[in-house]
């Protein structure tokens, strides 16, 4: 159900600073303005985009095993079903936004907005897909018109984010599209159309690189789009202004609080600590502290903590590292990750010595965003700098994983890769006998619109992932 908003702008000490309240679920608001300021549109839609990458990782990460439970058989941790009713209104309040952009933009001739509208709602289709299969898109915002809107099928969902992305690329590169967008309401670029263009080709060799497994997949286009797409590290799109804090950093302050959570994977922790391929990795203390033990160790998922969980027995988020701090950004897409997608496609088309520079780059890239001072000492190692010849696909999956941490894009990359990373297993008392492939349906869409909902297993493979 569409929902009617208006848009209060908020003047803080640093500029102004737009919301967007949903707090009618009604179909008619005489109070309403009829159409909202588009700045406010932009302004919402930029800034929430980031909180459901957050939303999204506070789930897929206990799948990527990047967290894990401080309690034994945590939900997400032994594949039970979730109820991510909170993540999926995320998408869709700020689908539906990316919807009314659109059409007043279109009415008003503003290209920039268009393009920006696209683009974001490619990467929202995009990421609920991903996660559900099939989902409402083309009648998904037609309000009373139709409340039980059918769902779009997974393959055609990814073909219309790659025509929403270069459709918002032609839009952005009107004549009149530069200086169009209000810096103060997009929290992502600044209103820099040359970056959303970069963003809009980043995105797009992401979802091209997700179709690994499929016939569509091509190398060559994934290296074109990459090729108009990042340059460095300035180029990433992510948002690093917030009401409060980072909300990563929330969560490390509750659980200093002693609402356990945050706590780091077993997996995720050895990946980085030398106990699975033998070097430590400088990255780990820019995410976490020493247990009392002086070391850095993890908390087995599904097994839950070994102590009290107040005394620093293992490793969890902590309030002043780099993705955890007040202000630390929340990253939508990477120069980093854009790197390690091309030191993938130029290794599955055969050109290893063009995918070892790109995978020597990723990390440096990621090294040197984070501030790590002792790069160039772990780049350098044998173990990472095997040379061209002895370049693995599972060696750039592995330093990808490390460079993405909390990403959501890494539980597409572990279904991409049937899981086959050095020594991920099954969680401890998983209710599956295999790896999870999807997510069930949230009780909300499930209560509106189950008429038009499939019966789905969490160990259904979606169709990039045969």
């Amino acid at each position: 159900m569409k929902k009617i908003c208006i848009y209060l702008v908020i003047i803080i000490a640093s500029g102004s600073f737009l919301s967007c309240e949903k707090f009618l679920d009604i179909n008619t608001n005489p109070n309403a303005a009829g159409e909202p300021p588009i700045n406010g549109l932009l302004a919402n839609t930029t800034y929430n985009t980031s909180y459901n990458i957050f939303r999204t990782s506070d789930i897929t990460s206990y799948y990527s095993q990047y967290l894990a439970s401080p309690n034994a058989n945590g939900t997400a941790d032994v594949y039970d079903n979730i109820d991510a009713s909170t993540t999926y209104e995320g998408y869709y309040n700020v689908m539906t936004d990316l919807y009314d952009m659109k059409k007043f933009a279109a009415a008003k001739g503003l290209n920039a907005y268009i393009g920006v509208a696209d683009i974001l709602m490619a990467l929202h289709i995009n990421m609920a897909s991903n996660l559900w299969g099939d989902i409402p898109y083309t009648q998904a915002f037609l309000g009373v018109e139709n409340l039980t809107p059918v769902l779009d099928k997974q393959e055609a969902l990814m073909d219309t984010c790659l025509s929403l992305l270069d459709a918002g690329v032609a839009a952005l590169q009107q004549p009149d599209a530069a200086g169009e967008l209000d810096k103060k309401s997009d929290f992502i670029h600044a209103g820099a159309t040359s970056a959303w263009i970069k963003t809009a080709h980043a995105l797009k060799a992401r979802m091209l690189n997700q179709l690994s497994k499929t016939p569509k997949y091509s190398e060559t286009e994934i290296l074109n789009e990459l090729s108009k797409a990042y340059t460095s590290n300035n180029d990433d799109a992510q948002v690093s202004v917030f009401e409060v804090r980072n909300p990563w950093c929330s969560v490390a302050i509750a659980n200093e609080g002693l609402n356990l959570d945050g706590f780091l994977s077993t997996y995720f922790v050895n990946a980085a600590n030398g106990n699975t391929y033998g070097l430590f990795d400088p990255r780990l203390p820019y995410i976490t502290d020493k247990t009392k033990f002086d070391d850095y160790r993890g908390t087995d998922n599904g097994k839950g903590r070994i102590g009290t969980g107040i005394d620093h027995e293992e490793c969890y988020l902590v309030s002043d590292k780099w993705y955890s701090s007040t202000s630390s950004p929340l990253q939508i897409i990477t120069y980093a990750e854009t790197k390690f997608i091309e030191a993938e496609a130029n290794f599955r088309k055969g050109d290893t010595q063009k995918a070892y520079d790109a995978y020597l780059a990723g990390i440096a890239a990621n090294m040197s965003k984070i501030g790590v001072t002792a790069a160039s000492a772990y780049i350098n190692n044998p173990i990472v700098s095997v040379g061209k010849d002895n370049l693995t696909l599972g060696l750039i999956m592995k330093e990808k994983y490390i460079a993405c941490f909390l990403s959501p894009v890494t539980w597409d990359d572990l279904r991409r890769m049937d899981y086959n990373y050095k020594n991920f297993t099954l969680p401890v008392n998983a209710l599956l006998n295999t790896f999870i492939r999807r997510m069930n349906y949230p009780n909300n869409e499930l209560s509106r619109n189950g008429k038009n909902i499939p019966e789905v297993s969490l160990t259904d493979h979606l169709w990039w992932d045969k």
